[in-house]
């Protein structure tokens, strides 16, 4: 799985961005590929999602981190292909949307490109208390979330990024279930670590 791709800023389309990096050039889908326009021809950094389908192989790219695991968390609602999620992303912040869907607001959602109220309800129903760590930490005060220390949140995103890691190697949602109790009980706390840890689990079970 591709994660992040690194180099040479060469091209900005009008739904892409080109990064070369050790003589290959990358393209990278973009909500907003013009945010990356005063960046053109400079060394940048952008977090990727290697989709991986029989027909196709394509990466999708955000400037934060947190738009990268947005977009994931998007992919699994039913009803959102990776156009719609990108869409989301282009139109709206994170925290605006994760409260959107804390407050159950579907009128909101059905602002978004391709959204109706039956994928609105069903964006609730699937991430409805799944997203906090993005809300702002006033909205969520009497959260036990936020009682946590910065290591704990850390490791959250963390487990969620390792847990993405290993469905692009393949492994159902299903199989993941049986194997987040163990690596939020585990030490490690790195992806790196996490995927493994998930690896050597999934291949007990």
């Amino acid at each position: 799985m591709i994660t992040y791709v690194k180099g040479l800023l060469t091209t900005v389309e009008d739904d892409s961005v080109t990064i070369e990096t050790q003589g290959v050039g990358y393209e990278i889908l973009c909500a907003n590929p013009l945010h990356f326009q005063s960046e053109r021809h400079k060394e940048v950094k952008v977090h990727t999602y290697h989709y991986i389908r029989e027909d196709q192989q394509l990466l999708f790219g955000f400037k934060k981190k947190e738009d990268k695991l947005l977009f994931a968390k998007l992919l699994n609602v039913s009803g959102i292909g990776p156009k719609g999620a990108l869409a989301i992303l282009g139109t709206v912040s994170v925290p605006e949307f994760v409260s959107a869907i804390e407050q159950e607001d579907e009128k909101y959602l059905t602002r978004f490109p391709g959204v109706g109220k039956k994928t609105a309800r069903q964006m609730i129903l699937d991430l409805k208390g799944k997203l906090i760590v993005w809300l702002p930490e006033e909205e969520n005060e009497d959260s036990l979330f936020y009682q946590e220390d910065t290591a704990a949140k850390d490791k959250r995103v963390h487990i969620e990024e390792a847990l993405e890691a290993l469905k692009a190697l393949g492994y159902s949602d299903r199989e993941l279930k049986t194997v987040h109790s163990e690596l939020v009980k585990s030490k490690q706390g790195q992806v790196d670590d996490l995927v493994r840890k998930g690896l050597q689990l999934l291949m007990k079970s």
